[in-house]
């Protein structure tokens, strides 16, 4: 199973080069890594002469809010031309356990939405934070389901999935038809993308043992949709994406 981590940088280069640190020490190494920068040039550099070996896919973007959906999807068209057969998505700010990789692999077979646990890191000490202290420094976020770190729960509330951290199999991206690209900002792409996929009978994991240490950094207002009071049907269920 070939497997491509995916994300989107614009500016945060320390949480850049900590995440790939992560990916580094991992127990299964990414087979491929796409890294998004949005107008951020200089996210290339922080990467270079580090494993794993990025694969950076610059793009550009207009107005007040970052194009999230349409740079997750141009990602994973880059992940899938070079034959990924799991897509692994990570928040920037995120830190791979070192068994996320390997977690998300085991249990992607059966087609599912896979999310592992997030959590959220206290501000870093002066001299940032020290990989192998992370798991130390938080619990996960107890918003949202905990399984042990051998056990799977399905038949998950769609309503809890976030893009923080998750995975999906080729297939299934294909089915679900990727992100609703009328969306810019986070968080409302994340809802219509879920929607589509419990339309389409795509059941949602929690995965026990694919932690993920999200790195502290203030918090931004929500999303908001591109296209005005009454938007158009999802482009998940129209097929317009993907």
């Amino acid at each position: 199973m070939r497997v491509a981590v995916i994300t989107l940088v614009a500016g945060r280069h320390r949480h850049l080069a900590l995440q790939q640190r992560g990916l580094a020490a991992s127990d299964l190494a990414p087979d491929h890594y796409v890294v998004i920068t949005l107008d951020d040039p200089g996210a290339a550099d922080v990467l270079q002469n580090q494993l794993p070996a990025p694969d950076v896919l610059p793009l550009s973007w207009e107005g007040r809010q970052l194009p999230l959906a349409a740079a997750r999807n141009a990602g994973a068209r880059r992940a899938l031309d070079n034959n990924a057969d799991l897509l692994v998505f990570l928040d920037v700010d995120c830190v791979p356990g070192s068994t996320l990789l390997s977690r998300y692999a085991q249990t992607a077979r059966h087609g599912a939405l896979l999310c592992g646990t997030v959590a959220y890191l206290p501000p870093p000490p002066p001299e940032g934070y020290r990989l192998g202290a992370l798991p130390d420094l938080a619990s996960p976020q107890p918003g949202r389901p905990i399984p042990a770190d051998d056990e799977v729960l399905t038949g998950g509330e769609h309503n809890l999935f976030w893009s923080l951290s998750f995975a999906v199999t080729a297939s299934t991206w294909r089915l679900i038809g990727g992100f609703c690209e009328r969306y810019a900002g986070y968080g409302g792409e994340d809802t219509d993308f879920v929607r589509v996929a419990e339309s389409r009978d795509v059941d949602l994991w929690w995965v026990g043992g694919a932690p993920a240490h999200h790195q502290h950094h203030p918090v931004k207002p929500p999303a908001r949709r591109t296209f005005g009071r009454h938007p158009p049907q999802r482009c998940g269920v129209s097929g317009t994406v993907g």
